[in-house]
């Protein structure tokens, strides 16, 4: 299960992000409200952890954006403010559960439970063009040839096919497969890139993973295939 965390106050998002890593989640943490949203919108995530209280932009108005996507992540919605209008406020903007600040790690682990069993049923595969990305197995599989993504393949190549056409950028791939404290740079992610081109001609895809200058990358489908 893939869990963001989307909260400003870096001690206590780095200790809920170590709390539920140990409990067996995968765990991504945006620290301001506009990296917070473009994260949460490639619809990757098993459950977003929403703080109110944000730079760039408030947590309403990214339960707001995540909503209109038509995107039914779970979103458990955190604040200091405890006061029945908020509470409103964020139930009606698209959070699922609202969660006042102090609380115990138990409550928070039994909200993302219940919020998780309320889900339903998982995707197992993506598809784009004719070719499909199968989750469980990091195989890209296009009629009877299939090729498998090594693990940072797989992790670049999943937002991709989340994000279909919408571009996402450089920053965004070295941040979520590399992490923010890494010393890998741009170069590291057009030298993934060049591997993933490759896996999908080798099974006669016929999506083409396009570079947009100064803006970053998406996937199209070729009319010549």
């Amino acid at each position: 299960m893939k869990i963001l965390i989307i909260e400003d106050e870096s001690l206590l998002a780095d200790s809920i992000q170590s709390f539920l890593t140990k409990k067996g989640f995968e765990v991504d943490v945006a620290y301001d409200g506009e990296e917070g949203r473009e994260y949460a919108e490639l619809g990757i995530y098993d459950l977003v952890i929403l703080d109110v209280m944000l730079p760039k932009m408030d947590g309403y108005e990214i339960a707001r954006r995540i909503r209109a996507k038509r995107l039914g992540t779970p979103i458990l919605m955190l604040t200091a403010k405890s006061e029945l209008e908020d509470r409103i406020a964020g139930l009606n903007s698209g959070a699922d559960y609202y969660l006042t600040k102090p609380f115990d790690t138990r409550e928070l682990l039994a909200c993302i439970n219940a919020l998780l069993r309320r889900k339903g049923d998982q995707v197992d595969e993506i598809t784009f063009g004719n070719t499909s990305l199968d989750l469980s197995s990091a195989m890209l599989i296009c009629g009877k040839n299939n090729v498998r993504l090594s693990a940072k393949e797989f992790d670049i190549m999943l937002p991709l096919f989340q994000a279909g056409e919408k571009i996402l950028s450089k920053e965004m791939l070295l941040t979520r497969v590399w992490g923010y404290d890494s010393d890998a740079v741009e170069n590291h992610v057009e030298v993934y890139i060049g591997f993933l081109r490759k896996k999908l001609a080798s099974i006669g895809s016929n999506v083409r993973i396009e570079a947009i200058r100064r803006l970053g990358y998406h996937l199209e489908v070729s009319e010549h295939d």
